[in-house]
């Protein structure tokens, strides 16, 4: 079975089918850059031409930054502040013709990293933090997901800004930072939410996992740390198991 995942960033827009029994993508993956303002209908439009992009009609999987209950979007911290109330499963199925499951980002990201990549039968506390734009956060207890933790946007002790206005991989790059100066604030970060959550283990994901050697040598959080096995592949993975998941018939 084959379902069509779409992540939606602050940078990019990002969808492809995913093989939902191994876990992988099954097509390339096709990137549109996110709107600029990135409003509910700019954002609608992509997911539209994504999905006439494969030509596809079946369960919809979209994981977006924010937090999503019953549907409805809760937040916009990435994302134009039009977003905030917004029913995108129902107005975005009624778009695409699809019946549309709506996720936040992390937890998308999460779910695929705890069924098919490095989570996979790990009990205890687990946390998966996605490191891009901002810093998406996903949290289960023995492999149960406790949804929308948006931890990234915490403040640490002494600071002004959140979290993620401090170490998410944007702010690396933005600032140019070296490696093992950025590490340090993830570190402080990751220090922060071991104390408050003591976790069995963290997972980082996001596009900058591939060069996980360059700065999780430099963390010294006592916990193991380890990078994400899915890459930048989890979020799209994630969402299209969301929808595999909410309508398992189909």
């Amino acid at each position: 079975m084959k379902i069509l995942g779409i992540d939606i960033g602050g940078s990019g827009i990002k969808g492809a089918l995913v093989d939902m029994k191994k876990g992988r993508l099954a097509t390339k993956r096709v990137r549109i850059p996110t709107p600029t303002p990135s409003t509910p209908q700019a954002v609608g439009d992509v997911v539209r031409q994504i999905v006439a992009e494969f030509d596809y009609s079946g369960p919809l999987g979209v994981g977006f930054p924010a937090a999503i209950i019953g549907g409805v979007v809760k937040t916009a911290a990435n994302v134009d502040d039009a977003w905030i109330g917004y029913e995108a499963e129902r107005k975005l199925s009624k778009a695409t013709g699809s019946a549309v499951t709506f996720i936040n980002d992390a937890d998308a990201a999460g779910l695929a990293e705890m069924r098919f990549g490095a989570g996979q039968g790990q009990d205890g506390v687990v946390f998966v933090f996605t490191l891009g734009t901002g810093i998406g956060s996903s949290l289960y207890s023995d492999g149960v997901l406790v949804p929308n933790t948006e931890l990234g946007h915490l403040f640490l002790p002494g600071q002004t800004q959140d979290a993620e206005h401090r170490a998410a991989e944007r702010v690396r790059s933005a600032e140019r930072l070296s490696w093992e100066a950025w590490a340090a604030r993830l570190d402080e970060y990751l220090h922060h939410v071991y104390g408050l959550f003591w976790p069995d283990l963290i997972i980082l994901g996001g596009g900058v996992s591939k060069k996980h050697e360059k700065f999780i040598p430099h963390l010294t959080v006592p916990t193991a740390v380890v990078p994400a096995r899915l890459r930048n592949e989890a979020g799209i993975v994630g969402a299209a198991l969301a929808a595999a998941e909410a309508r398992p018939g189909d």
